[in-house]
């Protein structure tokens, strides 16, 4: 497996390894930072999403990349943070299968700090930029307001027209919306 890093300035994102899905459950598998992602994961939905994550990047290039703190002698200096990157959209129901999404899932301790801003914002740099994204979606519940908010935030528009409703779920985590952003509206 090749290694992929993206460096910020208070951030490093990079690929899976064996293992860091240990370390993920730990500081991102709780009720709160799981209240619209379908729940607290059982061992064998960890040991499922470990599989999926490392089997993405093999195959694409990218995946939802674990999120670490620099070195800088703050709080949760060179913590691992949660995830946040790319990949090829696979929800049932989605019209737009096989585009790219932008995702991310942090610990709670570090919500509110702009770190959720500061690697999607990497993500998609990368994924214009490296990967050659003509379009790239984001997720998530009407409910899930904070992750809305950032879609906002990070100049993506709502695409009503493109939700839908993800039947691995049950309500009120099935109806998914859909905002987006084009390569053309992140270059300016």
């Amino acid at each position: 497996m090749t290694d992929f890093r993206l460096e910020t300035d208070r951030l490093v994102l990079r690929n899976w390894r064996r293992g860091d899905m240990v370390r993920f459950a730990e500081v991102t598998n709780n009720p709160e930072v799981m209240q619209w992602l379908g729940g607290v994961m059982d061992a064998e939905r960890l040991a499922a999403s470990e599989g999926r994550m490392l089997g993405l990047h093999e195959s694409h290039g990218h995946t939802f990349w674990i999120v670490e703190r620099k070195a800088d002698g703050g709080d949760l200096s060179g913590e691992m943070l949660g995830f946040c990157g790319l990949k090829k959209i696979d929800a049932p129901g989605a019209s737009f299968l096989g585009t790219f999404e932008i995702g991310w899932r942090l610990r709670s301790d570090s919500h509110g700090k702009g770190y959720a801003r500061e690697a999607a914002t990497a993500s998609l740099d990368a994924g214009f930029g490296t990967f050659g994204a003509d379009e790239i979606f984001a997720l998530t519940v009407i409910e899930n307001a904070p992750s809305w908010g950032l879609m906002l935030r990070l100049g993506m528009r709502r695409r009503q027209e493109l939700d839908f409703d993800d039947l691995r779920f049950e309500p009120p985590l099935r109806h998914t919306i859909v905002h987006s952003i084009a390569r053309e509206e992140w270059a300016r």
